[in-house]
């Protein structure tokens, strides 16, 4: 789309695409957050659900366009590469968005992120698994691993949903120490407006992080090939940085306004539907994708999967405690990503 105009031009518009996603990010944390309450669907569900979907538009558009056009590696590698950069946005949440007053998986805890987490792991399992199959196992359209990926997605939700309802555990799934977000002047004041026009600004903002998020990663693409950059080095630095913009927008929002739950689930939400995305993707480029997948690709899936498993046990044993502002869970998660991506130049 860009790949004509001259690098002078690309970063304006580069920088312009970022404010839209950014102001757009905010909005639809802002209004995700009057959603679960007005339909009762909880901060984890409501962040599961909306805020994780809407927050991949870029990626979901570029996954359809790519694959329409037989550009299967772009298509491959924008779902499973973003996922541990994605994981990596806690990190940022836990140091800017907290500071000093406690570790992110202290204030977010609940069973449902730990519900969440798992479907994470548990669906780029069968992602890894399904990239062993052959290209030709494929029936009515439809790849083996891409439909066990939907199925074992939907359930998970159910699951997650059911476990709102009540679980078998003391305070209902919530650490005995924590207490719902506090509402704030401004939520108090958009908390009167009404659902059509709460629903009205989140569907404007999700649209401006749609188109602003293509943008986004056409442009950073044109930017990276003007500057002689390429292949892994782009897609582990520019391209990642820039899909993610979506999350830490929406999840420093929700930091702000106190919503630790609603933070963690955008991130897990949208690790765990972007391996979904290989279904539509297998029916509108004829071919199984999974298969195709790079070893880079499966390599950063299951490093998505090993930062998702630190998160995990950081929700469950809850280290309150901050070294350089972060949580102990949030510098093993760092640490971890930067050796990944190290080795990930040596493959």
């Amino acid at each position: 789309m860009f790949a004509s105009f001259p690098l002078i031009l690309l970063i304006p518009i580069f920088v312009v695409a970022a404010a839209a996603v950014w102001i757009a990010g905010i909005q639809l944390s802002n209004t995700i957050d009057i959603i679960d309450t007005r339909f009762g669907l909880g901060e984890a569900l409501g962040g599961l659900i909306f805020l994780a979907i809407a927050t991949n538009l870029p990626e979901i558009a570029i996954v359809v366009s790519a694959s329409l056009t037989h550009n299967v590696g772009i298509a491959i590698g924008n779902i499973l590469g973003g996922i541990a950069i994605q994981t990596v946005v806690l990190v940022i949440l836990d140091g800017f968005g907290l500071r000093n007053k406690a570790a992110l998986t202290y204030k977010a805890a609940s069973l449902q992120l730990v519900l969440e987490g798992v479907l994470v792991i548990i669906v780029l399992v069968i992602t890894i698994m399904g990239t062993q199959l052959p290209k030709s196992v494929i029936f009515a359209g439809l790849a083996p691993g891409d439909l066990l990926i939907a199925i074992t997605w939907f359930i998970g939700l159910w699951l997650i949903n059911k476990a709102r309802t009540g679980l078998p555990w003391q305070e209902k799934g919530r650490a005995p120490d924590t207490l719902p977000p506090k509402k704030t002047l401004s939520q108090a004041k958009r908390g009167k407006w009404s659902t059509m026009h709460i629903l009205l600004i989140f569907i404007i903002s999700a649209i401006v992080t749609l188109l602003a998020g293509v943008v986004l990663e056409e442009s950073g693409s044109a930017i990276a090939a003007d500057i002689g950059w390429s292949g892994v080095l782009f897609g582990s630095t520019i391209l990642a940085a820039t899909t993610a913009l979506p999350e830490i927008s929406t999840g420093l929002a929700a930091v702000k306004m106190g919503d630790y739950t609603l933070a963690f689930s955008d991130i897990f939400g949208g690790n765990a539907f972007l391996p979904v995305l290989f279904l539509p993707a297998t029916l509108f480029s004829g071919q199984s994708l999974l298969p195709q997948a790079q070893n880079t690709d499966i390599y950063l899936a299951s490093l998505g999967a090993l930062l998702t498993a630190v998160y995990i046990y950081g929700l469950i044993f809850r280290p309150k405690r901050q070294f350089f502002c972060l949580g102990i869970d949030s510098i093993v998660v760092l640490l971890l990503y930067i050796v990944g991506i190290i080795g990930l130049f040596a493959i």
